[in-house]
């Protein structure tokens, strides 16, 4: 139905269920965008008795086929395939990043929380799906699409093992999962650079920026929450990702920018073996 039928939305809860249940992703990224005008311009409630149902799931179109990660092709750089077969794991990360800000909201939009909590994770909806349009488009003018490779569903396992849980949800999304982004793009920065492509260097060097504020938001509101609960705060984020996270925490790890978003070693360190 489209949103010209269904009348704008009164409730913050209500516009990211929207635009996270929307499958048509030209449809979510405009259902995204104006419920952060909305809730911006202080024109939404936060959540009322007749918000529509969570979807469960985001929204989605056929496209991509969804495999397990085991069968993703391999992202080298150094051929214009290698550069779209990354470009497009990046789009797909994105758009997942995009409707995990939505879910944070609309799942979470009961508890007590600081406005402040809803306006971070708003501009996080906003600045991911900038992204995702960024790499659209970079993945059109490279002659390819969204949609056009395999792709798999593992950051929305992450959503469903933390659905219970916003302290969880805290430290497995932007903490673990946003945080590890810190680690590996400057090194495909650099790689992008090195064969001559800087019109996709520059976009990742935007996310870069872009995601140290996501885990600083995760940090503050994972700090706010343990200190409420009395709670140390690195200790419950090693309680809480042993119990919520499948994956391993890899390293090498970007210090510096976990730092400098808030993310010091005292909470990861002790997770991976590596660093043992």
């Amino acid at each position: 139905m489209a949103e010209a039928d269904m009348g704008q939305p009164s409730t913050l809860r209500e516009a990211t269920t929207r635009a996270l249940a929307a499958s048509d992703l030209d449809e979510k990224v405009r259902l995204t965008n104006l419920a952060c005008r909305l809730w911006f311009a202080r024109r939404l409630g936060l959540h009322s008795a007749t918000d529509p149902a969570h979807p469960g799931r985001p929204g989605r179109p056929g496209e991509p086929e969804l495999v397990s990660p085991k069968k993703l092709k391999r992202r080298s750089v150094h051929t214009p395939e290698g550069r779209i077969v990354l470009i497009h794991a990046l789009a797909h990360i994105e758009l997942n990043a995009i409707d995990l800000a939505l879910d944070i909201v609309a799942r979470f939009a009961r508890e007590t929380m600081p406005r402040s909590f809803f306006d971070g994770w708003m501009t996080v909806a906003l600045e991911e799906a900038k992204h995702f349009g960024l790499l659209s488009r970079r993945l059109g003018e490279l002659g390819s699409h969204y949609g056009a490779l395999p792709a798999h569903d593992g950051l929305w396992q992450a959503v469903e093992e933390t659905s219970h849980d916003l302290s969880a949800r805290l430290a497995v999304v932007p903490l673990i999962l946003e945080a590890r982004g810190l680690d590996v793009t400057p090194s495909m920065i650099d790689k992008l650079l090195a064969v001559g492509d800087d019109d996709t260097a520059k976009i990742l060097e935007i996310i870069y920026r872009d995601e140290k504020k996501h885990v600083a938001i995760g940090a503050k509101w994972f700090r706010f929450l343990c200190a409420r609960q009395n709670v140390n705060a690195a200790e419950r984020f090693g309680v809480l990702v042993r119990q919520s996270f499948r994956g391993e925490i890899k390293a090498p790890f970007n210090d510096r920018a976990r730092a400098e978003a808030g993310l010091t070693p005292t909470f990861y360190r002790s997770l991976s073996p590596r660093s043992r």
